[in-house]
């Protein structure tokens, strides 16, 4: 035959564009959906598993492990209690700690978390495989109102060394109070990690003393004391929200965990980060895999939907076939159209639902930074996801099989005078 049956398929599709085109949608949507919820899933899982590296304990005021681990690493709610420095300051100098990096959090700045901590927060802390934080630009904060800020911070806002910024009290990004009278200046800028550390400001534990000095139950005191008189005075901590530890042997964690426990000056809690972790992916398991579920029965919904349109259209076709029989297409050729066509509906919609997933992760990544502190990326497919492409279409073929193969017994049973 002169004319190909690209070109057939394509010209008998646009003769029932209204009805093609809904299952594009339908499929489109349901690709959308189940890619997303998959996108989302990998990225929370990834950031989590690769925020902390080679810390043996975490250790912050009595409350839940996953939300302890939540606050403290994932910079997710907030502490429920403080603990007392004094503490922190007796277990750094335990002769089975090799390093202990304490934290302090409450504070933000435009939506950003501040952390206070010390100058070994660079030194030690740890991120993916073991690697170590390294800066882009500029170096750790040294004096009172230095401020080192993450990649994402400083790409977002497009802040330089030099650039002052003020520190809002609360995490809240809007209608927090300020600490106006105190700003600080960028003096570092750290490379990206991909962990919560790119959206994040640390300063120094001094810093986040000098600006709660003139402070009492959230509110600024009628009595301010400007940033030069706060450096004459003697800024000693007196509570943080955590500390990292880091073992000089890993057989000392379980017995560092139960003695840490067993505080007496203060009800403490240590966790080990990966057992945690654990814990809160088994604890939020069942609600990935129904959210998979779903996405997977929509799709599968789908598909039969488009099943539906191709054997819908099957009795106005029917002298379409026959007149294609009649000129000498044959029986298999019948078969192929169907599943030629079947391959431009979902050509379509595969396009259409990536399009739409960068469409809507566009819209939902803010709201997830924002609400819940989850900083991901518009993804790459990964392979999986291009699998799961690539068996979609090829189960789609499959059931062009029926219809095809129906309209080719039609044809034979009409001949060229089609009974309606």
């Amino acid at each position: 035959m002169k004319t190909g049956l690209l070109t057939i398929a394509f010209k008998s599709a646009l003769n029932r564009k209204t009805n093609l085109v809904l299952a594009i949608v339908s499929i489109a949507l349901s690709i959308t959906l189940i890619l997303s919820v998959d996108t989302v899933r990998k990225q929370t899982k990834e950031r989590f598993l690769n925020t902390v590296s080679q810390t043996d304990l975490i250790v912050g005021a009595r409350s839940g492990p996953i939300n302890l681990l939540l606050y403290s690493v994932f910079h997710i709610g907030n502490a429920t209690n403080n603990m007392r420095y004094s503490s922190y300051q007796a277990i750094q100098h335990f002769k089975e700690v090799e390093w202990a990096v304490p934290l302090s959090l409450g504070d933000s700045h435009k939506g950003f978390r501040v952390i206070g901590t010390e100058p070994t927060f660079y030194k030690h802390l740890r991120y993916g495989n073991a690697q170590s934080l390294t800066f882009n630009q500029g170096a750790p904060f040294n004096d009172l109102y230095d401020a080192v800020i993450g990649a994402n911070v400083a790409k977002k806002l497009n802040y330089q060394l030099g650039q002052k910024m003020v520190l809002s009290h609360g995490t809240s990004e809007i209608g927090s109070p300020k600490h106006g009278n105190k700003p600080f200046v960028v003096t570092g800028i750290l490379a990206p990690t991909g962990t919560p550390i790119d959206n994040s400001v640390q300063v120094s534990l001094q810093a986040i003393e000098a600006i709660h000095i003139d402070w009492q139950g959230g509110m600024q005191s009628p009595l301010k004391i400007t940033a030069q008189q706060t450096r004459k005075i003697k800024l000693q901590p007196k509570e943080i929200t955590a500390i990292m530890i880091g073992l000089k042997k890993p057989i000392y964690t379980f017995k560092m965990q139960r003695t840490l426990n067993q505080w007496q000056s203060e009800p403490l809690l240590a966790i080990l980060p990966g057992a945690t972790l654990a814990q809160l992916w088994q604890s939020i398991s069942l609600f990935e895999k129904v959210l998979l579920a779903i996405a997977a029965m929509v799709f599968v919904s789908a598909l039969f939907g488009m099943l539906i349109t191709l054997l819908s259209t099957l009795n106005e076709r029917r002298r379409e076939v026959a007149v294609l029989r009649a000129i000498g297409m044959h029986s298999w050729d019948i078969i192929k159209l169907f599943a030629i066509e079947t391959a431009l509906i979902m050509t379509f919609a595969i396009g259409l639902g990536v399009l739409s997933l960068y469409g809507l992760l566009a819209m939902i990544l803010p709201i997830l930074a924002n609400t819940y502190g989850l900083h991901l990326s518009l993804p790459v497919l990964d392979s999986q996801q291009i699998l799961l492409l690539a068996a979609a279409f090829g189960i789609a073929l499959l059931l062009s099989l029926l219809p095809g193969w129906l309209a080719y017994r039609q044809s034979l049973a009409d001949g060229l005078t089609v009974k309606i």
